[in-house]
């Protein structure tokens, strides 16, 4: 049984004619016909029968069809793969990551994966969840770590990496300091530092204000290192979400639990890629992450 026979026998059943199907595989219909007959006789068993003036598939033929389709799937992306390989002079992943991403696994992701396979170049960008978006949707970046915000949709991968719950990162001066838990409620008039890129605050304010309750005075800062130095000035709050045995960043820093309505809030971080633009390095990539925030630990 040749590939080029499967690939005869689902033009077949997709077109319903093997007039069509000839078109569409560039060959002459005898010779289609040809390698159908040649594909039951190595079988041993009928995939076709007549029916009135057009044919019907067998059940050896309707499954014969369906597995088909996937082995060929497999052998098109895998070609599609090692000719991208093949052609590239240097191989690059290009991965974004959520600008307020507090936690370690990314970068133990990366190391670990670096250390595996050294012949790949590895860029890192950080941005707003929208940015990251438009990013992948654009194909500048082939994989992006960032939180669920949108349902899920058919035409990406939707890894589900962790729920974390959030925190409150706030100065060992504050009063607050002193709690062992602490209500959005509590902090209303405190602050809340949020890592949002210029140009997304309003998307983030939407966010953070209205769904999640914080605020609603918001400080916008660029980085996670620059939300941070805030906090030990004592200008806010900066809410971060990471595992719970994360130990806090700073010496005067305590990281508290933060809760909506007596209520734990929590953020489920994904990986998310392109179905089409999917790939040996993606997936590699995308297993080291999962392996770090499901076993690596903080």
């Amino acid at each position: 049984m040749l590939l080029r026979q499967l690939r005869y026998l689902v033009a077949i059943a997709d077109r319903g004619s093997y007039t069509k199907a000839a078109d569409e595989c560039f060959v002459s219909e005898s010779a289609l016909s040809q390698q159908m007959k040649a594909l039951e006789r190595d079988l041993g068993v009928s995939l076709m029968k007549k029916k009135g003036r057009g044919f019907e598939l067998t059940p050896a033929g309707t499954y014969l069809v369906g597995r088909a389709r996937g082995i060929l799937r497999e052998v098109d992306e895998a070609t599609a793969e090692a000719v991208r390989l093949g052609q590239d002079d240097e191989l690059r992943l290009r991965v974004g990551y959520l600008s307020s991403f507090a936690g370690r696994e990314l970068p133990r992701a990366v190391a670990g994966f670096a250390g595996i396979y050294p012949e790949v170049s590895i860029d890192v960008v950080a941005g707003s969840h929208e940015e990251l978006y438009e990013q992948l949707v654009g194909g500048s970046i082939d994989l992006v770590l960032s939180d669920q915000r949108r349902a899920f949709s058919g035409d990406y991968e939707n890894l589900v990496l962790a729920s974390y719950p959030a925190c409150a990162e706030v100065s060992c001066r504050s009063d607050l300091a002193r709690r062992d838990s602490l209500d959005v409620s509590d902090l209303r008039r405190l602050p809340c530092i949020v890592v949002a890129p210029q140009g997304q605050e309003q998307a983030e304010r939407e966010y953070f204000g209205s769904y999640l309750g914080l605020g609603p005075d918001l400080l916008f800062v660029d980085s996670l290192d620059e939300g941070r130095l805030m906090v030990i000035g004592n200008r806010g709050y900066l809410p971060v979400w990471v595992s719970p045995d994360a130990p806090a960043p700073e010496p005067a820093v305590r990281r508290i639990p933060l809760l909506k309505a007596g209520a734990p809030l929590s953020r489920t971080y994904c990986a998310f890629w392109p179905k089409a633009r999917s790939g040996y390095y993606v997936e590699e990539f995308a297993e080291a992450l999962r392996s770090e925030f499901t076993g690596g630990g903080e």
